[in-house]
């Protein structure tokens, strides 16, 4: 396989119904970044770039730009003697992450507000209430809580700003999650629901803002079972 510009591949986009394309290097990234973010691969991990170009079927050169790529996100380190080493996270890093995050989905709030449906609406009340079931596993919390979140960002209609946050999501580890208590989620999730009701955008976004801001302090605690996890 050469090292040139054919480093891309035919992917089947099937929520948009068309075919695109992504380039090599890209696809070994967002596969590698899916292991570490999930823990399959552990921090101190080494990437060899000629063991990873074999379990990828590429030639070397995808996987350097994709682990450079790494590099630039912070999840991975290199050396030149040891080559690339996944990093322990940071939470000096995963504070300045939750502060992007503040800003982005208070964005994305804001803009749901004026176009959410009766419907709409009617889910994220469910939702909440199922978030409130003190019963759930932090995995299953976990979950439901970022559905909760991306359904009310769904509702803002802009699709690059839904690409940034996936992206922003994925990029904090599960070793970062907050022990903040369910309970003091559930009842910001129900004062963003009333903004949202009454169409007021600016306010959704600030409480937004504040909910993801207060997250910080519990950062790196150990999780329990009242808490929640990426918030």
């Amino acid at each position: 396989m050469a090292d040139g510009s054919d480093h891309s591949v035919l992917i089947r986009d099937l929520r948009q119904g068309h075919n695109v394309y992504v380039s090599k290097s890209d696809l070994v990234a967002a596969i590698l970044r899916e292991f570490i973010m999930t823990g399959e691969v552990l921090p101190g991990t080494v990437l060899r770039q000629r063991d990873l170009a074999e379990r990828f079927g590429v030639s070397s050169t995808p996987v350097r730009e994709a682990l450079r790529s790494l590099e630039f996100e912070g999840l991975v380190s290199f050396d030149p003697h040891n080559g690339s080493t996944v990093v322990e996270a940071a939470i000096g890093g995963v504070q300045e992450k939750y502060q992007i995050r503040a800003a982005l989905e208070g964005l994305a709030a804001e803009l749901a507000a004026p176009n959410g449906t009766d419907e709409d609406l009617a889910e994220l009340v469910e939702s909440n209430k199922e978030l409130g079931n003190s019963i759930r596993s932090f995995a299953e919390f976990s979950e439901l809580n970022r559905r909760f979140h991306f359904r009310i960002y769904e509702m803002a209609g802009s699709p690059l700003l839904m690409s940034l946050l996936r992206l922003l999501w994925q990029s904090i580890p599960n070793v970062s999650q907050t022990s903040r208590p369910r309970s003091e989620s559930y009842h910001e999730h129900e004062e963003l629901l009333r903004a949202l009701t009454e169409r007021d955008g600016e306010t959704a976004r600030r409480v937004t803002q504040r909910h993801i801001l207060g997250a910080i302090p519990h950062l790196g605690m150990p999780e329990g079972q009242d808490a929640e996890a990426h918030e």
